[in-house]
């Protein structure tokens, strides 16, 4: 008889299954919990430099793809008035109160309403302005759900296309199949699945080494292109692109000519000006590692050479990975990679 699994899905069947310990927990000396997962890294060449477990099994990038996204969009014809509003359609942003009057602004030049937003409505990521949401009674919406950039981004494309703007999330629109074509062109991989993202819009499979890869070739773009012009936006504006004290605005705004997105379920991608890109997944989903893992990749992948503050950066994103005891410090989370291959 055989055996019915939820959704489909066999029970132990993925790859990350396999995937080697990268991170450790460390309370007072002890090691209470470990992290599994996959980093890679490639060249200018785009050739394997950092290998750490299944690196060619597809994952969900999630919001680590919207660069690839917002590079449909430009193709597509999307205009964007200043290089904020560029940054903010690639956001997974904190809904501070510029981030919602950007996409109002998106939106506004090609003669659409936050009201034809179709992502998930939500309170903002920012806690202070989740409190003030909550306090003053401030219903979830979609223009502070942390995609509405993406969303506002992908309407003005379909407008400049002349595309149908009421089923831009089908994944058989012409916006949508667009999206495929770029992610595919750049990461060099056939896109494994389309599921389903928590804003509603199509989420693409693809390997850890294939975002690095296109990450690389995102950051080493010549400024003339649309992979260019969003890794200059990028480069000027990473608050737009996250928020106000989030690690990948930090870590853009430390790190001479890198680019960065964070993903949901601990998925982080970064590519250097010299073309070289970089790719980690945290196996469990759970973000307290994604952090420290990237940055002990990066300093392999010879970050510290791009300039003095490098280094300090880095360590104060790790210094952030702190484990509390009673409210004070006890430990930390701590890289556990034993091999860079």
């Amino acid at each position: 008889m055989s055996t019915a699994y939820p959704f489909g899905a066999p029970v132990g069947s993925s790859p990350l299954s396999g995937a080697p310990l990268v991170a450790e927990v460390v309370r007072n000396g002890f090691i209470e919990s470990v992290h599994h997962g996959v980093v890679a890294a490639v060249d200018a060449t785009g050739r394997s430099v950092i290998n750490v477990g299944p690196i060619e099994a597809p994952i969900l990038p999630r919001s680590s793809l919207k660069p690839l996204q917002v590079i449909a969009m430009l193709r597509a014809g999307a205009q964007f008035a200043e290089p904020e509003l560029l940054a903010l359609a690639s956001a997974s942003h904190s809904g501070e109160s510029f981030h919602r009057e950007g996409a109002r602004r998106i939106l506004a030049s090609v003669g659409l309403h936050e009201t034809d937003l179709q992502n998930t409505p939500s309170l903002p990521l920012s806690e202070p302005e989740r409190d003030r949401f909550l306090a003053e009674g401030i219903r979830p919406s979609s223009l502070a759900q942390n995609c509405s950039g993406k969303h506002s981004g992908m309407l003005a494309a379909c407008v400049a296309a002349g595309w149908d703007t009421q089923t831009y999330l089908d994944p058989a629109h012409p916006l949508q199949q667009l999206i495929v074509e770029v992610v595919e062109e750049l990461t060099g991989d056939r896109v494994a699945a389309t599921t389903v993202d928590g804003c509603g819009a199509p989420a693409l499979a693809v390997t850890t080494l294939g975002l690095a890869r296109a990450f690389g070739r995102i950051a080493a773009a010549r400024r003339s292109t649309p992979e260019g012009q969003l890794a200059a936006a990028i480069r000027a504006a990473p608050a737009w692109l996250g928020g106000t004290g989030r690690d990948v605005t930090r870590l853009i705004e430390g790190v001479p000519g890198l680019i960065a997105k964070d993903g949901a379920e601990s998925v982080y991608a970064v590519g250097l000006a010299d073309g070289s890109g970089l790719t980690v997944k945290i196996a469990d989903g759970y973000d307290r590692a994604r952090v420290v893992v990237m940055t002990a990749a990066l300093r392999r992948l010879g970050a510290l050479d791009l300039g003095p503050e490098v280094g300090a950066v880095l360590d104060a994103l790790d210094a952030d990975a702190v484990v509390k005891g009673h409210g004070e410090p006890v430990g930390a989370v701590r890289v556990a990679v034993h091999e860079w291959s």
